[in-house]
């Protein structure tokens, strides 16, 4: 799939809903002001970038595949930035963003624990991870057998495995929540999502946060993320 037929998809009803849903998501994960610097690492065609910067923020987006960087660029003159750039290996110093997101673009990166410590590097306030769910109805439809379509090759996580992905990172107050708990976005989808709580962890989105803690205190936050989760109580 070419970028352009990719964010096609967001213009359907289906795809906006739950685009908005997810975006919502992370505004809310982020706590952002206005005027904050957000990195979107794995930005894609730009949409996640582009629905973030309507909120007054200054974002910037990189990608390792320059096709979709000049697409995302042609989408958003003028607004955000955009880059080629590998997320395991970021080209920023430390601490250069209010805030870093990845939204499912781990999904598909081998090295996806590199990745996050890149994100919490970068950031000097609230880092926002997207995942594809394991326990939710979307990936019983399109996660089995190695997934179809878009899904195929992804990597779905739990929520005790979300947050995992911070484990031994200077960050603390990490939360779980996730969204789109029925993914064919139809009436009933909609409705079911206005009434479960965003706690719950069996939305095909899931999205873990975190705050970046200062040097000072971060030996203490690294050793209390070391220890192992024996539920997936968020």
């Amino acid at each position: 799939m070419d970028a352009a037929a990719y964010d096609r998809w967001y213009e359907t009803p289906r795809g906006r809903w739950i685009g908005e849903r997810e975006a919502g998501l992370l505004r809310a994960a982020l706590r952002a002001g206005p005027g904050d610097s957000v990195l979107d690492v794995g930005c894609g065609t730009g949409y996640f970038s582009r629905a973030l910067s309507g909120a007054a923020l200054r974002m910037t987006g990189v990608d390792l595949a320059p096709a979709w960087v000049a697409y995302a660029a042609r989408r958003d003159p003028g607004r955000a930035r955009y880059a080629v750039a590998d997320a395991r290996r970021l080209p920023f110093p430390d601490a250069s963003f209010d805030h870093a997101i990845s939204v499912t673009a781990l999904c598909f990166v081998a090295e996806e624990r590199a990745a996050v410590a890149e994100l919490v590097r970068v950031a000097r306030r609230r880092v926002a991870i997207g995942l594809l769910n394991r326990r939710s109805l979307l990936w019983r439809q399109e996660g089995l057998g190695g997934g179809s379509g878009g899904y195929r090759g992804a990597r779905w996580h739990t929520a005790r495995e979300a947050r995992g992905l911070f484990r031994g990172l200077p960050v603390e107050e990490i939360e779980i929540r996730s969204a789109i708990q029925l993914p064919g976005g139809g009436w009933w989808s909609r409705i079911v999502e206005r009434l479960v709580s965003r706690r719950l962890p069996f939305g095909a989105f899931l999205l873990a946060a975190a705050s970046r803690v200062s040097p000072a205190a971060s030996g203490v936050a690294a050793l209390r993320n070391a220890a192992p989760e024996n539920d997936e109580v968020i």
